[in-house]
């Protein structure tokens, strides 16, 4: 048989089997077990419910105008799959070898970085579970205006603060062990209480004075 006709023949039946190609995602749907997509695919070509693959542990619902490459299996439009997603209009660019990011497209992100570090941008920062525990063997710093607790704060070693102490509300303060006053006055309510003063001063407590009987 001549070696051309052959040629010709394959070439015939591989025309009529659809390659992999390029489309623009129009729409996603995610409420149904594997995402589906409407595509425009080539010219006026559109494709409705295109199954969108992803790997398992990993989703998105990728945004409109976002490009995909598709699958025809057993070569027909009709039965296509998207394995791949592209959008460089959002994609984080600049990245080193080796790391990993995940963004969308109103800008929050999570990238892996070199030198082990990683790097979250967002508005909100929301944890939902049981326990949360932080082991930072250096030191844990927060860069904020205001750090609040809806509950009790309990801290095993020395609690040293520049901007001052506000205690308020519950049914009372209580101290164990010795306080010191280094500097300034103890008031209430605007009245000075306790000041600088030297070791042997007297005070009036519930038991009597704080040292020996004052003379009379």
């Amino acid at each position: 048989m001549n070696i051309k006709l052959i040629d010709e023949r394959v070439s015939r039946m591989m025309s009529r089997i659809r390659q992999a190609f390029r489309g623009k995602l129009t729409l996603t749907e995610t409420s149904s077990g594997v995402q589906l997509s409407q595509v425009s695919g080539l010219a006026t070509e559109d494709l409705p419910g295109v199954e969108l693959f992803q790997h398992y542990g990993f989703t998105s619902a990728p945004p409109a105008g976002t490009m995909a490459i598709m699958v025809p299996v057993g070569g027909r439009t009709s039965h296509s799959v998207i394995v791949a997603t592209e959008n460089s209009a959002y994609r984080l660019q600049g990245l080193q070898n080796g790391e990993v990011a995940i963004y969308t497209d109103e800008g929050a992100s999570i990238v892996l970085k070199r030198g082990k570090i990683i790097d979250v941008t967002c508005d909100d920062y929301n944890i939902h579970c049981k326990n949360y525990n932080v082991d930072a063997s250096a030191k844990a710093s927060f860069t904020t205006p205001e750090l609040k607790a809806s509950e009790k704060v309990t801290a095993d070693g020395a609690i040293n603060g520049n901007g001052g102490m506000n205690i308020k509300g519950g049914d009372g303060t209580a101290f164990e062990g010795n306080v010191a006053q280094k500097s300034g006055n103890f008031t209430s309510e605007g009245k000075v209480i306790a000041a600088n003063l030297p070791d042997d001063h007297i005070h009036d407590t519930p038991d009597g004075p704080s040292g020996p009987p004052r003379a009379k």
